[in-house]
This record gives structure tokens, sequence and C-alpha cells, in this order.
């Protein structure tokens, strides 16, 4: 046996148990990750998902995640096994050091966007076909990423924000939506003759077929809200299935009115008030100029 092969068979005998531990060490930090973004993934097909586009952003973030814990895991196994070889990883260590220092520096609004990013989709705090409230922004989520979410407002613009921006966040297509509806009639009305006509809009809508479906509560006539010299102020109340809540608010002012006209019970509606300072008007008008003539 050469001087040479002899030399590694010695260096296996006396070092191969750590190196076999780190192996082993190694492997089962790797099943762990896998474990943990496979997790990930079986969060992402829960109801209440928009099944697909979400399934997909969430399996993106999980293969991203994964790659990038294998590649630690194996970098810093290689590191730990060379030394037991005789091979100085030192100059390597260091430059690894300062090569992440300086990708820490330049990149820190991105590693913030994508952390933020990750417990977003892990969260699921919205998704794509959510309308939220974001950042003084509202819309539908048209797309997600590890870095960014895109949202479209109502005006038709597409919305970029960064991940790392995202604060609080309200998202209206969770579970069901909620509207108070407010009428006022003028302070002598009937009250109770209004009441009873908001009471019979509420039950009207309810046995529609073409609106029950879209109510998950109400709508209640909750009665006054509020006194004032502009009138009586009536309240109701109803939940809707998300996003649907103006569209029932719409038919339900629709019903109130046509039913208000046939009772006879008056809305308080708009009206111009013009302000007349007659002392006022005659300061600031233009005086007639003359001349006086002496005799």
């Amino acid at each position: 046996m050469t001087p040479y092969l002899q030399h590694w068979l010695d260096v296996i005998k006396a070092r191969g148990a750590r190196v076999l531990v780190v192996i082993v060490i190694a492997f089962v930090l790797n099943r762990m990750s896998r474990a943990f973004t496979s997790h990930i993934v079986v969060r992402a097909k829960t109801p209440t998902r928009v099944a697909e586009a979400r399934e997909y952003q969430t399996r993106t973030m999980a293969g991203v995640l994964y790659s990038v814990v294998s590649a630690v895991i194996l970098i810093v196994a290689i590191l730990m096994i060379l030394p037991e070889f005789g091979f100085d990883v030192t100059p390597v260590a260091a430059a690894a050091g300062l090569a992440s220092l300086a990708l820490g520096f330049g990149g820190q609004y991105l590693v913030r966007d994508i952390i933020n990013g990750f417990f977003i989709i892990f969260e699921d705090q919205y998704g794509v076909g959510d309308i939220i409230k974001l950042n003084n922004e509202s819309g539908r989520v048209e797309h997600i990423t590890l870095r960014r979410t895109v949202i479209r407002n109502p005006q038709g613009a597409v919305v970029t924000i960064p991940n790392s921006q995202v604060g609080q966040v309200s998202n209206l297509s969770r579970d069901w939506s909620q509207y108070f509806l407010d009428v006022t009639i003028p302070g002598e009305a009937a009250v109770a003759q209004a009441l009873a006509v908001l009471q019979k809009c509420a039950s009207e809508i309810r046995e529609d077929h073409s609106w029950s479906p879209l109510l998950v509560d109400g709508p209640n006539v909750l009665g006054v809200e509020s006194l004032a010299l502009t009138g009586t102020t009536l309240r109701m109340q109803f939940r809707s299935e998300p996003t649907r809540n103006d569209d029932v608010a719409r038919e339900l002012r629709r019903r109130i009115l046509a039913e208000m006209n046939l009772a006879g019970v008056q809305l308080v509606g708009a009206h111009r008030v013009t302000l007349l300072n007659s002392e006022l008007d005659a300061m600031q008008s233009p005086q007639p100029s003359g001349n006086t003539q002496g005799g």
C-alpha cells in the first residue's frame, strides 16, 4: 500500500466518525426543511384560498425556501468537513463573511421584502383575487410574489407595493361584508310610519330569491340613529357576501325610495341656501361717481 493511500486511510479512521456525524446532521436538517416547506404547500390547499393562483404562489415560495435552506446546509457541512482532511477554510470563511456583509448592506430592502412576503403568504393575509385596503390604496389583488404585491385600484391603475411597506391590511373578501344604511326624514315626519316602511323593505328583499342568496344576515332596522335640525336619521344594517354590500345597498335604497313615495313620507333632500347681507353688499358694491357744482 502506498504511503499516500495509507495517509488517507489513517485520516478516515481518526476522523471518519466526526465527518459521518456532520453528514447525518446535514441530512436530518435537509429533511426537516423539506417537511416544513411541504407543510406550507398543504396550508395552501385550504378552502379559504383562491385555489390555483394562490397555491401556485405558495408552491413557488416553498421551492425557493427549500433551495436556499438546502444550499446553506450544504455549504456549512462542507466547511465543517474540509478541516478534518487538513484543508484550511479560514480564507474561504473570511471571504464568505465579507460577501455576506456586503450583500446584507446592499440588499437589506430586498431581504425585508422577501421576509415580509413570506409571512403574508404563510399567514394567508390576502391572496390573488381578494379586495384589500393597503397603504391608502384599495383594489383587487392581481399578483403576489415574495417581493411585491400588485393591486388594481377602482380607477383601473395597477399599483405595485413592495412587501416591506405592507403595514395594516384590511381584507374585504373574507366571510362577509357589513353595511350601515342611513335614511333621513324631516323632523316633522311620522317616525313610526317611516320605520314601518323600512321594515317592509327589509322583509321584501329577504324574501326575494334574486337577492336573498347575497344576504348573510338582515337587513335589520336598528331604529333612530340621530336627531338634528336637518331631520331624523334612521339606520338599517345588513351583512352580505364579500364585496356585494354595495349592490345590496343600491337595491335597498331603490325599494325604500319607492315605498316612501307610496306611503307619502318625505326624505330629506339637498337644498341650496343663499345668505344675503344687504349692508355688506352695499359696502362691496361700486359707488356711482359724479361732479358737484356750486352756485
